[in-house]
């Protein structure tokens, strides 16, 4: 069995969780996620089975979008919804939707964020998570993430109420801390916040529209038809620059050989995708790091071997 399979992750699991049930379901060991989720959180998890684990890393880097909504008026300890309450203040005025706007237009782009306690993030080898179940806060690295695109799903012109909530659609890069963001969103509003729900509705080129349930897939299972939900590895690909080789190269790539670097990839420094005519993916390429006309294999993907 290869391929990728986009799953609609329930709440209440870890990405692991997720992977653990797949295992039994699609009765084969080779299935990994590209990415993790929080448990609370809903939404697009392409899960990757047989060969297609090599090109995980490619889904996980990609960019993602999400829906979400923030609850203005008090922060967590987790900043989500399932926290306790570490800080408070009534919303005392009306929030005007230009404010809001003018918020997300402020951290469109890229920022920076501290990531949160609560997460996967390891610090001297121990996930912050970890730490903090035990009452231990550390100091965490920033890091710098990129907000591609913020917009507000809700229609009102006036948010009113001691907590008051609206609902956001995110475009980010790889990394972006969602939870951390309605916090941002609530500090520059003047309010303590959180996040108070979350869907990821897009990774890499996987969208909500694609993704099966686990009902969904043990039922393919059961008819024999998982075949035809799964999506070839060379979708987690699509973004990447190609190079399309011959017969003849194909098996050098196979074999993990240099190859030259062709006149119209020469500006590229990042992964390249070598594939065949009828567009098998083979191997993932990069420049090489001393002789500057050839390029390596990063990761072969199909070899005879296989």
């Amino acid at each position: 069995m290869e391929g990728i399979l986009p799953l609609f992750k329930p709440a209440g699991l870890t990405s692991h969780d997720c992977v653990f049930r797949l295992r039994k379901i699609l009765k084969t060991k080779k299935v990994g996620h590209t990415g993790t989720l929080d448990p609370d959180v809903t939404g697009v998890l392409p899960i990757c089975i047989g060969k297609a684990t090599k090109v995980a890393e490619y889904i996980t880097e990609a960019g993602k979008a999400y829906e979400g909504e923030v609850t203005i008026g008090f922060s967590t300890t987790t900043e989500d919804a399932s926290g306790e309450i570490v800080a408070q203040k009534p919303v005392n005025r009306i929030i005007q939707r230009e404010e809001i706007l003018q918020v997300f237009q402020s951290i469109t782009g890229e920022i920076e964020q501290t990531p949160p306690m609560f997460s996967a993030v390891k610090v001297g080898g121990v996930r912050l998570y970890e730490l903090a179940r035990k009452g231990i806060e550390v100091e965490r690295p920033t890091r710098k993430v990129t907000i591609y695109s913020i917009e507000l799903l809700d229609d009102r012109s006036e948010f009113i109420g001691e907590t008051l909530t609206f609902r956001f659609r995110v475009s980010c890069s790889k990394g972006t801390y969602i939870r951390t963001l309605a916090v941002m969103i609530g500090e520059m509003l003047g309010y303590p916040a959180h996040m108070s729900y979350l869907q990821r509705v897009q990774s890499a080129s996987y969208s909500l529209e694609d993704c099966l349930t686990f009902e969904e897939i043990e039922r393919h299972m059961e008819e024999g038809t998982i075949s035809s939900v799964l999506r070839p590895l060379e979708t987690a690909l699509s973004d990447l620059p190609k190079l399309l080789i011959n017969d003849k190269v194909a098996e050098k790539v196979k074999n993990g050989a240099l190859l030259q670097m062709p006149e119209h990839l020469s500006t590229s420094n990042g992964p390249i995708v070598t594939e065949t005519a009828d567009g098998l993916a083979l191997a993932i390429y990069s420049r090489h790091p001393s002789k500057p006309d050839l390029f390596k294999p990063v990761k072969v993907l199909r070899n005879d071997l296989d």
